[in-house]
């Protein structure tokens, strides 16, 4: 089952992963610095694609000390070497730090015990220190080699045939500290455990009507702070970039004093570590718990994460991502050259791209220097666009102004939620509400979908009324698959009653269907020309118009979980198939499940096979059993065929490994649309919503005094993230995108991961690498003194790093 190349266009210059070749190479691997959730992948990932090449690859264990000893620290991998590694945490290659690399004679000798197994290609995974001395090491690689040579250590030919040391880069870090890149591997995992911590413990403390101070890493970054409390809807928040103003003491005790009078049980208090106040000074937990319970009283508990933050699996994401880095990584030792500079492999939106290691490191010391000169501003800045965006949704969103201070817009929007529930609904009403309010709007919620829209179930939603919203799941405003086409007098009847003057959709594929049908029902009922925008919220990710939905990233995160709990079990029992079936005519969670441990082919919509595929498949599982991997996973979409069922898949897999294997199956069903979001959802909710408020209120102040009805398409359409863009799309333009009667967008990004997870689970595939080989640069944010631009131009678009920056 080859992934399928016979799309591309005649004459088109597509290259090919066949079309370079690793075969005399070798390759090191080591991780450096802290540990991070998510380097095991990345390691993995190198070790197979290396192999698939035809390089050989090496781990080097203890980051540089290990290449400073040598010996057996440097040890030839296999492809079974990284079997089983995916879902552990930390790195199973060791990380140290080491002084001796600091020297030039430690260089030396890291130089010699390289050379001594033939290695020229580093991949390095680590923070900026570790990046640093990758650089340096190369250098002086030449001048090393020529040291050697005068030492007697090395002959000239060895000098001729080493002559260059190419040097590519991964960052593993929790604290999301280095510029350059939307997310590092690590840092999502560690979002995971925090926000773990704080649901716990924001049951206890509203039981006991308790304040809590949690303090969590980030020495000089604020970056996990920040997105924790955007999160969890933390009361207030210290970061080492933005220091609280003067009085800051007085204006927190006011803020948790009111969040009590307002019949709020708790108060959540995160702190950074390096937190600092805008003389330098620290801001520790235990300060913050003194001050609470001297001025008001308050019972006040420090917890502090700790080590906490570094340990535990890793999510989904950092499975993906760091695997996806591990790859490109591969590929970019392959094609570099003498001149190549030392690189790190970066994310940019959906595309791992490559830039210069040193401009990355440079950018990131930046920061750490504007701190020290108490230059806030620009360290806000400097952490990019995303950043700022993030710390101006989190004070829109956790300080209400009084009403008397809120110039009203006399204007009514509306929110509902529409078809199956997705985790993370909830976080997005509660922002879209709360910025709705900031913005002098009187904010409606319709319960029960477009049915209870037309029954006139609408009540007016307050600020307080969503307080606690963001880390509950399904939907608490309630929602059902069912359309408006036939209750459009109906709910035209409600929109004019409670004087609607916009709507904000929050759903899936039917609300996209139910955006088309009130678009197209404006001729008849004027009371649809007002705007309306839709947020994707889908745990099938199938919404045109977004490579994203709200909900996806926590069903892909149970369905990891679960795959975990099997391969558990499968390795106690020995020689075991497990069968799973997920995901309608949607491929993304069987796709992007594919990246869990050990997984065989999956099956589903996009991708044809036949009884051929099946027994082929048979047969390698046959011989996989045969080896130290004693197991399979198949995964499977519910609609990828009529005939080949779950239960036809089982009873064949059973027959056929009969006395090798035996099977077993497992059927997620409505378990993927429970449970309480993830970060990602939280977040991604959290700001793509708090932007869509920002469009209706845009829209509306453009109608403000004149009557204007909205006839036009622009007025009706879907918020989604595109490649690299944040956008607007008339739903207009977007029919021509679809595919109706499978419900899906005719093209889907995530369909050009499917060669790479069968690359890695020992599949030959065709993986196309023409996006691949150019070098980018970093793109510093524009300072204060900068043009203002009319629309943004940021390219920040992973959920994580939506920009949001009110351009």
């Amino acid at each position: 089952m080859d992934a399928d190349d016979s799309r591309a266009p005649k004459g088109s210059l597509r290259k090919f992963l066949e079309h370079l070749s690793g075969a005399g190479k070798a390759i090191g691997v080591l991780t450096s610095g802290g540990d991070a959730q998510g380097m095991n992948a990345a390691v993995r990932a190198v070790v197979r694609m290396g192999i698939y090449v035809g390089a050989k690859v090496y781990f080097i264990y203890e980051g540089y000390q290990g290449m400073v000893d040598g010996g057996a620290n440097i040890a030839e991998a296999d492809w079974e070497s990284v079997s089983s590694i995916l879902q552990v945490g930390g790195t199973i290659i060791g990380s140290a730090r080491c002084q001796a690399f600091r020297t030039r004679e430690g260089r030396l000798k890291a130089a010699c015990n390289l050379l001594q197994r033939g290695i020229t290609n580093l991949c390095v995974i680590g923070g900026d220190g570790s990046l640093t001395g990758a650089n340096l090491f190369r250098k002086e690689w030449s001048g090393l080699l020529e040291e050697l040579a005068r030492n007697g250590q090395i002959d000239k030919e060895a000098v001729q045939k080493y002559a260059y040391l190419n040097v590519v880069g991964m960052v593993g870090s929790i604290d999301n500290d280095f510029c350059g890149t939307d997310m590092t591997i690590g840092t999502d995992s560690a979002l995971h455990r925090i926000i773990e911590v704080i649901d716990a413990i924001m049951t206890t403390a509203q039981s006991h009507q308790r304040t809590f101070v949690l303090e969590v890493m980030g020495r000089h970054c604020g970056y996990l702070a920040l997105v924790s409390a955007l999160a969890c809807g933390a009361d207030w928040v210290f970061l080492p970039e933005s220091p609280p103003e003067e009085g800051w003491e007085e204006q927190m005790c006011v803020k948790l004093s009111e969040n009590r009078a307002r019949k709020k049980r708790l108060n959540i208090i995160i702190v950074a570590e390096g937190a600092i106040d805008t003389q330098n000074k620290p801001i520790t937990s235990e300060k913050i718990k003194e001050l609470v319970v001297t001025q008001l009283g308050y019972d006040t508990r420090v917890t502090i994460l700790g080590h906490v933050q570094r340990g535990g699996t890793p999510s989904a994401f950092d499975r993906i991502l760091a695997s996806r880095m591990g790859v490109e990584a591969v590929i970019a030792l392959l094609e570099a050259t003498p001149d190549t500079p030392a690189c790190v492999v970066s994310l940019n939106g959906n595309h791992a791209v490559r830039l210069p290691l040193m401009e990355c490191v440079q950018m990131t010391q930046d920061v750490q220097k504007a701190m020290d000169e108490r230059r806030f501003q620009d360290a806000v800045r400097l952490r990019g666009r995303s950043f700022a965006g993030n710390l101006n949704t989190y004070k829109r969103l956790a300080i209400k102004l009084p009403d008397d201070q809120i110039p009203k817009t006399n204007c009514n929007v509306a929110v509902i939620n529409v078809g199956a529930p997705a985790a993370g609904m909830n976080a997005a009403v509660r922002s879209a509400v709360r910025v709705g309010i900031a913005d002098g709007h009187r904010m409606l919620a319709i319960y029960d979908g477009f049915d209870g829209f037309a029954k006139g179930q609408i009540k007016e939603i307050g600020w307080t009324d969503v307080g606690g919203w963001t880390g509950q799941g399904g939907s608490i405003l309630g929602t059902k698959r069912v359309l408006p086409g036939k209750y459009l007098e109906e709910i035209a009847t409600q929109m004019r009653a409670h004087s609607i003057n916009a709507l904000l959709i929050i759903g899936g594929f039917e609300a996209y269907l139910g955006l088309l049908e009130l678009s197209a029902a404006r001729e008849k009922h004027e009371e649809f020309c007002v705007p309306m925008v839709m947020v994707p919220a889908t745990v099938s990710n199938n919404v045109p118009g977004s490579d994203f939905s709200i909900g996806a990233d926590t069903a892909l995160n149970t369905i990891t979980d679960t795959c975990d709990r099997i391969k558990q079990s499968a390795s106690g029992t020995k020689r075991r198939v497990f069968i799973k079936s997920m995901g309608g005519y949607r491929g993304y969670l069987a796709n992007m499940g594919g990246s869990r441990p050990e997984p065989m082919p999956h099956t589903f919509s996009k991708e044809p096979f036949d009884i051929r595929d099946l027994q082929s498949n048979v047969e390698r599982l046959t011989q996989k059993m045969k080896t130290t991997i004693q197991r399979g996973l198949v995964l499977r979409n519910e609609s990828c065929s009529e005939n080949y069922t779950t239960d036809f898949i089982y009873q064949l897999y059973s027959e056929e490994g009969k006395g090798v294997f035996d099977c077993r199956k497992n059927v997620l069903g409505h378990m993927q649309q429970g449970g309480a979001p993830s970060p990602f959802d939280r977040n991604f909710g959290t700001k793509i919503s708090a932007r869509a408020m920002e469009w209706i209120t845009a829209k509306l102040k453009e109608a403000r005094g004149r009557g204007k009805k909205f006839t036009t398409d622009d007025s009706v359409c879907v918020l989604g993230i595109s490649k690299r863009n944040v956008i607007f799309q008339p739903v207009a333009e977007l029919k021509q995108q679809t595919d109706f009667e499978h419900r899906i967008p005719k093209e889907q990004w995530w369909l050009k991961l499917r060669p790479l997870m069968k690359i890695l689970a020992k599949y030959k595939a065709s993986y196309d690498v023409s996006d691949s080989g150019q070098l980018e640069h970093v793109q510093p944010s524009p300072g204060a003194s900068d043009p203002v631009l009319p629309a943004c131009t940021c390219n920040l678009d992973s959920p994580w790093t939506i920009c949001f920056c009110n351009t």
